[in-house]
C-alpha cells in the first residue's frame, strides 16, 4: 500500500502531520508501527513539529537535567514528557523538524546502524545548505563543530522503528536554557539552528524535502550494508 503525502516530498510514502502535541503524535506513532508489524503499512517517514515540550529519554537521571521548575514551565508553556525513546532531555518546538521514521529494520537487525544511517541523512542534508556537518564523539547528534544542531533518540517495536530525529531549522533556541540538553554542558558545546548559522530563516518545506531525498535515497544502500 501506499500512503496519502501532505505536501511535495520526494517519496509518496512520507507524510507531514503538520504542528502536533507531543503525546498526540507518540499516539500516532504506536499506531503506524503496529500496522507496520501487522503487515497493513509501508515503511513511512513522518514529519511534524511539534508544540513547546521538553521530553525525556530512557538514560538515566535524564530529569536531573530539567532546570526549570514547574512556574516557570507552566508561564513559558512548555510541557513535559517522559518517553521511551532512548537518550537524554531535549527540546522540541515551532521551527524545528522534528522525524520520525517507521522503518522495519529485520532485513537488518542493526540498531546501531540504524542510527549511523540517520546521522548520515542529517549530515547529507544540512552540506546541501552549505554547511558542514559532523559526529561529536562520546556525544549523539549532529554538530557544526561544538555546535549541536540536530538530536537523535529512537526506539523499536518488533524491529519496527519509531521516534528518530529533530532538526533545528528556525527554532527558538531560548528554551534549550531551561534544560542541560542531551546532558551537552557549557564546555561540551552550545545548540544551534539553521538560521542561526547562515543568518536567515529558511522555508521548512524546502528542508523537509531535503531531507526526505536523502533519507530515501539512502534507506536502501543500509539495508544492502553499505555506508
Amino acid at each position: 500500500m501506499t500512503h496519502a503525502t501532505t505536501g511535495s516530498f520526494a517519496a509518496p510514502r512520507t507524510v507531514d502531520w503538520g504542528r502536533t502535541a507531543y503525546g498526540d503524535a507518540w499516539r500516532r506513532q504506536e499506531e503506524l508501527v503496529a500496522q507496520r508489524n501487522a503487515g497493513t503499512a509501508d515503511d513511512t517517514l513522518v514529519f511534524t513539529e511539534h508544540e513547546p515540550v521538553f521530553t525525556l529519554g530512557v538514560r538515566r537521571g535524564a530529569e536531573q537535567n530539567l532546570l526549570w521548575n514547574e512556574a516557570e514551565l507552566a508561564r513559558r508553556g512548555i510541557a513535559v514528557v517522559t518517553t521511551n525513546r532512548g537518550g537524554d532531555i531535549t527540546y522540541h518546538g515551532p521551527g524545528q523538524i522534528v522525524g520520525y521514521p517507521i522503518i522495519n529494520l529485520k532485513p537488518r537487525k542493526d540498531l546501531h546502524a540504524y542510527l549511523r544511517f540517520l546521522e548520515d541523512v542529517m549530515i547529507a542534508s544540512v552540506a546541501r545548505f552549505g554547511l558542514t556537518a559532523g559526529r561529536n564523539p562520546g556525544k549523539t547528534g549532529i554538530w557544526i563543530e561544538k555546535r549541536k544542531i540536530a538530536a537523535i533518540g529512537v526506539a523499536v517495536k518488533q524491529w519496527t522503528t519509531l521516534h528518530g530525529f529533530a532538526l533545528n531549522v528556525n527554532t527558538d533556541l531560548t528554551p534549550f536554557t531551561g534544560i542541560i540538553p542531551c546532558g551537552i554542558t557549557a564546555v561540551d558545546g552550545t545548540v544551534t539552528s539553521l538560521q542561526l548559522e547562515l543568518g536567515r530563516p529558511l522555508d521548512l518545506a524546502e528542508v523537509k524535502n531535503v531531507l526526505a531525498s536523502e533519507f530515501w535515497e539512502r534507506l536502501p544502500r543500509f539495508f544492502a550494508g553499505a555506508p
